[in-house]
């Protein structure tokens, strides 16, 4: 008696990775982990880890900056320094000094999820328009959140820097200094130290983070470098505008 031959069982869909597995995969191998995040997005734990440290960091800050020195040498390198009195110098240095710890709060807590929304917005836009790679929101939301976990590395660092220098001596002008500005001499032009700050190290592994994850949303369009050289070009033109304007109100 004849059988009929069954056929071969079709694949599976290749397993998705966890979310703490693509927290791993994007410092040790993002190509693969950023596929994996194109076929099935997902956002909310990087989110909350940099939510997380944006907090700890803003504590941090306010146990070891002192404000009311911080917004005195801050108005004293306003142009309208020459024309304040001493009383109103005070009047600003106490109100400085009241309510930006409190405002430093709400940037720890809202400042990851907006900085995200908004560069999310830009690197879609680009993507679309530049490099014909178009997607949903939430993917696009998805790669940038896990493209900012190099905060991971940068956050710990600003704290323990917070914590090992003198009170009140931390620069939070350039806390880090992971970039060109940090050797720059203190009567450099403004322009020039905004040029210097934007050569970042931990911005340009977030750039090359994120022209990897856009780069998997589709990479016939985005083969080769033409990731890297629309993810690049957002940035020059930041920093061109950045730099403009330091030299208008410089």
């Amino acid at each position: 008696m004849a059988t009929t031959p069954v056929s071969a069982a079709a694949p599976d869909a290749q397993p998705s990775l966890s979310p703490v597995a693509r927290i791993m995969g994007v410092f040790f191998s993002p190509k693969s982990t950023f596929q994996d995040i194109v076929r099935k997005p997902s956002w909310m734990l990087p989110i909350l880890l940099t939510t997380i440290l944006s907090i700890l960091v803003s504590v941090a800050i306010n146990q070891r900056i002192n404000w009311r020195e911080f917004m005195s040498q801050q108005i004293e390198k306003s142009p309208r320094a020459a024309q304040m009195s001493a009383e109103q110098k005070q009047q600003q240095i106490e109100g400085g000094a009241k309510f930006t710890p409190p405002f430093t709060y709400v940037i720890g807590v809202l400042g990851p999820i907006v900085i995200t929304l908004i560069i999310t917005l830009v690197m879609w836009g680009a993507y679309s328009l530049l490099g014909g790679a178009s997607t949903n929101f939430t993917t696009a939301f998805s790669i940038t959140a896990h493209a900012f976990l190099t905060g991971l590395v940068s956050s710990p660092l600003f704290i323990l820097i917070l914590y090992l220098k003198p009170y009140g001596t931390a620069d939070l002008d350039n806390p880090v200094a992971a970039n060109l500005a940090a050797f720059l001499p203190d009567e450099s032009a403004k322009w020039l130290v905004a040029l210097c700050k934007s050569i970042d190290l931990f911005t340009f592994w977030t750039l090359i983070l994120l022209a990897i994850g856009f780069a998997a949303v589709n990479p016939k369009k985005l083969k080769g470098a033409k990731s890297f050289t629309i993810a690049f070009s957002v940035w020059a033109v930041f920093v061109l505008c950045r730099v403009g304007w330091a030299f208008i109100f410089s």
